[in-house]
């Protein structure tokens, strides 16, 4: 299991680095920079341009931008945002909470109901289960976050008062965990949906594969209840295409949702992404991009254990 691991991780490394070329390269290649931003464009003189790109670094070449920024990044110096003036990696520090707390309760929402609900529809073909996993498979597919994000908010805040619209506290609050979870209701409850769709649709797909296999046919012969046949066998043999869902969930909780924290004015990971894009503040964006291709590539080489401890006969000599 350790040689399995030196190996997955020693994979990983190339990746990394390539991800992060490929994000400085893009960025590189975009119309415009921070000095387009902070107003030195066409209406300013080209002097003041040439100062202000000197003095952030831009008139280096590629190349040396990189490495410069490599060096700091093995240092653990994710250099300074070109918007405020701070260390990019204490503004995402303070950003990686909120966003933790809005996409986990949301993804961990979707999880409880999303597994039970596919395999209730999956083992209870002909009733209301089965409707209800499609009405809400449908719904979650066919309906944009931001749209949820604007009917939520204008039935539940707007016409009934029964949130707030906007924030993570309220102004004068104390930060009390009341105040917390009455703005966490509707945001999370957009991530809910818009990941529940996913969940219900490949649990139900794969335990309607398994209940027709030879071996719950035998578990029934045997005497065994429905529910012990369902549940015990049934849904722990198709656990792994579940997990795989699951699992693909953690980047989206760590890097935050964009959409949801824009509209409903969350101070995550996303929102934070929003304005850097929008301001051009390249090092933030690279920040963000570094932590999301660790978490995605940390995602990986777990599923892989997972799968691993979950059906053993996979094995640790390579891949399956």
């Amino acid at each position: 299991m350790r040689r399995y691991l030196v190996r997955r991780v020693l994979g990983a490394v190339p990746v990394f680095f390539g991800i992060t070329v490929i994000v400085f390269l893009m960025l590189d290649m975009a119309p415009a920079t921070i000095a387009d931003a902070a107003g030195a464009g066409e209406a300013s003189s080209a002097a003041l341009r040439a100062a202000l790109e000197a003095q952030l670094g831009l008139d280096q070449p590629l190349v040396v931008r990189y490495l410069l920024w490599l060096k700091g990044l093995v240092t653990g110096d994710l250099g300074t945002s070109f918007r405020t003036g701070q260390p990019v990696l204490r503004m995402i520090a303070q950003r990686v909470g909120p966003s933790l707390v809005l996409t986990g309760t949301g993804v961990a929402a979707a999880v409880l109901i999303g597994i039970p609900l596919g395999v209730l529809a999956a083992w209870k073909q002909r009733t209301g289960w089965r409707w209800a996993a499609s009405g809400v498979t449908l719904l979650s597919f066919s309906t944009p976050g931001f749209f949820l994000c604007l009917v939520a908010i204008y039935v539940f805040s707007v016409r009934l008062g029964w949130f707030p619209a906007a924030g993570m506290w309220s102004a004068g609050s104390g930060g009390s965990p009341g105040d917390l979870l009455r703005h966490l209701v509707l945001p999370a409850s957009v991530v809910c949906l818009s990941s529940l769709g996913s969940l219900v649709r490949q649990t139900y797909s794969a335990c309607s594969e398994t209940l027709r296999e030879d071996f719950v046919r035998t578990a029934r012969a045997k005497g065994l209840s429905e529910r012990a046949v369902v549940w015990r066998h049934a849904f722990r043999a198709a656990l792994i295409p579940v997990l795989t869902t699951v699992l693909n969930h953690i980047p989206h909780v760590i890097g935050g949702s964009m959409i949801v924290e824009q509209i409903f004015g969350w101070p995550g990971m996303g929102s934070l992404l929003f304005a850097s894009v929008s301001s051009r503040d390249y090092t933030v964006i690279m920040g963000i991009t570094v932590l999301t291709a660790l978490a995605v590539l940390v995602t990986g080489i777990l599923m892989d254990l997972v799968y691993r401890l979950v059906d053993p006969a996979m094995g640790w000599g390579g891949a399956p």
